[in-house]
């Protein structure tokens, strides 16, 4: 049986930092920005591993998922739209 705690990989700061080549600070300093989603949990803060995704692509994973899943159903979304302003 999966766990949403083993799934929800978290990672520390520094990690963090060491992954995207960066120092600590910048890291903080893009949690502080909002750039990277980070959850303080007493006096350390812990980073999802979706967290990270943001930070290249500028948008929360979720967010790109639902994208990617609406632009597979652009043809549908179209040809609706062409049946709505058809009747209009």
């Amino acid at each position: 049986m999966n766990s949403p705690i083993k799934d929800n990989i978290m990672y520390t700061p520094d990690q963090v930092s060491q992954m995207l080549q960066v120092s600590t600070n910048t890291v903080y300093s893009l949690i502080n920005k909002g750039d990277i989603i980070a959850k303080k949990l007493g006096r350390v803060y812990r980073i999802p591993r979706s967290s990270i995704f943001f930070v290249f692509s500028g948008m929360d994973y979720d967010i790109y998922q639902k994208e990617k899943e609406d632009k597979k159903n652009i043809d549908k979304i179209q040809s609706e739209l062409s049946l709505v302003r058809k009747s209009l």
